[in-house]
């Protein structure tokens, strides 16, 4: 069988490149393809040697800066890659490679992270973080999204199989698409994190510095605490924010390497998430280094950590209900008088659950049964 693989636009190695880098080492002898591909020289080690084949928007003048802003032609450049010669598509979708054009004897699964958030559900958040409420230019804006909407939509069709990366995102997909979809989790290197049963008196937060990670709010809530110390790592838009709201208990450290980071995270008390997200890694990267979790209690937080009163024994972590400074005061202090409720070796063992080996064997064998039950409903067509 000939296999193509189809992704975004490819400019850094992040969540989504996760995936496609797993997916290329189930069926290394396939070919890859994306809107666009920017990956610096120091990070194209995921493509394992591959280089992706791209659309017309590559050679567009400032693509190479600003891929995301010619979101408007990425429908149409998308339809524009020729995979007739193939008989296998995989796509890993957040936005359009789904929307790869098939033909009735070939087989398209498609792993999507989500259908595209700002088009469907959190269209109202993009528009507000975006200053987008009012005014000509936000107009503009909801009919361009309402057109990729009807886009979206309509290419839907052309997937045999789609997988979500959640539970949670499998309720979104049949909500915009009104399919099912198998959950297959994305892969973490947990092996990359190791337990440390020897937790100190700090609490952790890591994320990109952007509105929809609310990293604001697990700030102001610290400084509000002035008895528990807060590490902050990351860097983003937000930065300046979010240092006018630190209290002398929080420390920002700004952008830090890999070693930095997973040191923190294993000798921190807790990892403190308050974004809503599709799946989130960082929790689970935490959890893989013994460490608990304290996370907003909604996606895929949900799914990957064991909250205390939601399950009989065994916990991760706790959660909070709401988006609130104190609501998260109140998690974290119902997770210190919990304490001994949370047992490090325990924790690494459920994070040993979404390893990079447990999502190749699903994966290849999810693709390897679509296969097979495609192949006898050709060969039962062919015999008609």
């Amino acid at each position: 069988m000939k296999i193509a693989i189809v992704a975004d636009w490819l400019t850094t190695y992040a969540g989504s490149e996760r995936v496609l880098e797993q997916m290329i080492a189930c069926f290394p002898e396939a070919d890859v393809f994306a809107v666009v591909d920017f990956v610096p020289q120091a990070e194209r080690g995921f493509l394992q040697g591959k280089r992706p084949r791209t659309t017309f928007i590559q050679k567009l003048p400032g693509a190479r800066k600003y891929a995301r802003h010619y979101l408007p032609l990425m429908p149409l450049a998308i339809e524009q890659l020729d995979l007739s010669a193939y008989d296998l598509i995989l796509s890993s979708s957040h936005a359009v490679a789904k929307g790869v054009i098939v033909g009735p004897d070939q087989l398209h699964i498609s792993y999507v992270h989500s259908p595209i958030r700002y088009a469907w559900d959190l269209q109202h958040q993009y528009l507000k973080e975006s200053g987008l409420e009012s005014g000509i230019k936000s107009w503009l804006v909801r009919v361009l999204l309402h057109r990729i909407r009807l886009w979206d939509q309509r290419t839907q069709y052309g997937v045999d199989e789609f997988i979500a990366n959640s539970g949670f995102i499998a309720r979104r997909i049949h909500r915009v698409y009104g399919r099912s979809a198998t959950v297959i989790y994305p892969p973490v290197d947990v092996d990359a994190f190791t337990l440390n049963t020897a937790k100190e008196d700090f609490y952790l937060a890591a994320s990109r510095l952007v509105p929809y990670k609310r990293m604001d709010l697990i700030v102001k809530a610290f400084s509000q605490m002035p008895d528990k110390k807060l590490v902050l790592i990351g860097d983003g838009p937000d930065m300046d924010k979010i240092r006018a709201k630190a209290g002398a208990n929080v420390t920002i450290m700004g952008y830090q390497p890999f070693g930095v980071l997973k040191e923190h995270m294993q000798r921190a008390k807790a990892f403190v998430f308050a974004a809503e997200e599709d799946f989130g890694i960082a929790p689970v990267e935490a959890q893989a280094c013994g460490t608990p979790v304290i996370a907003f209690g909604k996606g895929g937080a949900l799914e990957t950590v064991r909250g205390l009163g939601m399950v009989d024994t065994n916990p991760t972590g706790i959660f909070f209900a709401e988006q609130t400074v104190a609501s998260i005061a109140a998690a974290v202090a119902e997770f210190e008088q919990n304490l001994t409720a949370f047992d490090p070796a325990t924790i690494r063992q459920h994070a040993e659950g979404f390893s990079v080996a447990r999502f190749r064997e699903t994966y290849r064998a999810f693709v390897q049964q679509s296969v097979d039950a495609w192949q006898s409903q050709l060969r039962a067509g062919i015999q008609r």
